[in-house]
């Protein structure tokens, strides 16, 4: 009798029923169905993500917080402890690298010498690379031949338009997905971001690279789509498998609000 008590109330967690938060779902395979799966990873994955879905459930009905969403360790010894650790490790990082390789002091400035390479540092590359866009800058027929307006300050615009759309994607993409895999393009859409930054950081060395400087501008405008489309073949690819179903089928149990 208990036996059955106990697989009825395994069966009634296990397809989300009863008065549980976690909402039911019609593909949620029965309690029956997993218990079939004897062996390889497909049922320690489904027993994997039951499990954590039921601690999570039981956790939820048994706070005193009405709808409390989010369900974490506390701050000591958890969070503090593994902070620490973190930290520390960085901290020696930063001194053995500092005692075992200390910067070279160059010569003093001459302000009465330009240099002849002028660069920012590594990470504003990509902004530096928008300013050698002139090529892209159209010449005007009814202008006499003659540039709307000048390079730099087409370059100028190019670094407000690049940041401006990087300020818009989020608002235009206002899914739920948590892995790259269930949204292919904006996946694709960020790995061209990504190789574009890589691109056009190349280009603002250009005179320091040993490739022509035609070849690098246009592998600037070429290598981001052909990482967009290859990305988005590969993620469509892994949509169809087991795994993706899978995810896929928990994460709609239990929806980010």
């Amino acid at each position: 009798m208990t036996d059955d008590n106990d697989t009825t109330r395994s069966t009634a967690r296990a397809d989300g029923g009863g008065t549980g938060i976690v909402p039911p779902d019609d593909e949620t395979p029965t309690w029956r169905e997993r218990k079939e799966r004897r062996t390889g990873l497909a049922r320690l994955t489904y027993e994997y993500f039951e499990r954590s879905r039921r601690e999570d459930q039981d956790l939820r009905q048994s706070s005193t917080y009405i709808e409390r969403d989010v369900l974490g360790f506390p701050t000591w010894p958890h969070e503090t402890i593994r902070n620490l650790a973190i930290t520390s490790f960085f901290i020696g990082m930063i001194l053995f690298l500092s005692a075992t390789l200390p910067p070279h002091i160059g010569p003093p400035a001459n302000p009465s010498r330009t240099p002849a390479v002028i660069l920012p540092d590594w990470y504003l590359y990509w902004s530096f690379g928008l300013l050698k866009l002139g090529p892209l800058n159209p010449d005007l027929a009814i202008l006499g031949g003659d540039k709307l307006m000048k390079d730099r300050t087409y370059g100028v615009l190019a670094n407000g338009v690049v940041i401006g759309i990087i300020a818009v994607v989020p608002f235009l993409n206002k899914g739920s997905a948590r892995r790259p895999v269930e949204q292919p393009f904006w996946s694709a859409v960020g790995m061209a971001g990504v190789l574009f930054a890589f691109t056009v950081s190349i280009l603002s060395i250009k005179n320091l690279v040993p490739m022509d400087a035609h070849l690098i501008f246009d592998l600037t405008f070429l290598v981001p789509p052909v990482g967009a489309a290859i990305t988005y073949a590969v993620l469509k690819a892994m949509r169809e498998g087991y795994m993706y179903d899978l995810n896929r089928r928990y994460y709609r149990l239990r929806p980010p609000k």
